[in-house]
């Protein structure tokens, strides 16, 4: 198997609506659904909900 199949690139997009994005990768295997953190968004100035957009 491929290394990007186990471990694919995603975008976390801001909740705050501001369009700022984090870029990661996750584990297909120990995650299969979308990923939530919790990050800092600097237009913002605070943490907010960042989810995973495909």
């Amino acid at each position: 198997m491929a290394r990007t199949d186990l471990r694919p690139v995603v975008k976390l997009r801001s909740t705050a609506g501001t369009g700022y994005t984090y870029v990661t990768r996750k584990s297909r295997r120990n995650d299969p659904d979308r990923l939530e953190l919790r990050k800092y968004d600097p237009v913002v100035g605070r943490h907010v909900v960042f989810r995973e957009e495909r």
